[in-house]
C-alpha cells in the first residue's frame, strides 16, 4: 500500500502540473488547433485517466511481486 500510495501521490502531482502546463501551451497554441478546443475536457480527462492508471499499474506489479518474496530469505543471501 505504501508503495502505491507514494507513486498515486506522484502520478497526481504530475497529472496537475501537466494539465495545468497543457492548458497553457494549448492555450499559446490555440490558432494552429484545428477541429478541437483549446480546453477539450474530454481529452483532458482521458489522458489524465490514462496516465494515473499507467502509473499505477507500474507501481502495482513491482510491489507486488516484491511482497511475495519472503523478506528473512532476501536479508540472509548479502
Amino acid at each position: 500500500r505504501m508503495v502505491l500510495r507514494q507513486g498515486a501521490v506522484l502520478a497526481l502531482g504530475g497529472i496537475l502540473v501537466g494539465l495545468g502546463v497543457g492548458l497553457a501551451a494549448a492555450q499559446a497554441l490555440r490558432s494552429t488547433l484545428y477541429g478541437v478546443s483549446a480546453a477539450d475536457p474530454v481529452t483532458l480527462i482521458f489522458a489524465a485517466l490514462l496516465l494515473g492508471g499507467t502509473t499505477l499499474a507500474a507501481c502495482y506489479l513491482p510491489a507486488r511481486r516484491a511482497a511475495s518474496v519472503d523478506p528473512a530469505r532476501t536479508l540472509g543471501d548479502s
